[in-house]
């Protein structure tokens, strides 16, 4: 159980702990599949993790596999992106 909480280094991959989150897409993104700050919370309290694999995002309209997922596939979801 001690190893999980020590520091983790392999080449340059440098965590600082052995606890890494899987990606999970949560549904939340809002109408126009763009993000919104209730994902930002979501993965700020889990910050403390080693490392995150964060939200599925879709390249593409057809890429979305179930509704409310992000996307970064239009001017309006980039733009969002930079808020």
């Amino acid at each position: 159980m001690k190893k999980l909480f020590i520091p983790f280094k392999k080449g340059s991959l440098k965590l600082k702990n052995h606890l890494v989150m899987a990606p999970i897409t949560r549904c939340r993104a809002i109408i126009g599949n763009l993000p919104n700050k209730l994902m930002a919370i979501y993965y700020a309290q889990r910050s403390g993790g080693g490392m995150i694999v964060t939200e599925g995002t879709s390249p593409s309209p057809e890429g979305l596999g179930y509704p409310r997922i992000p996307g970064i596939y239009n001017d309006e979801q980039y733009a969002h992106e930079k808020r």
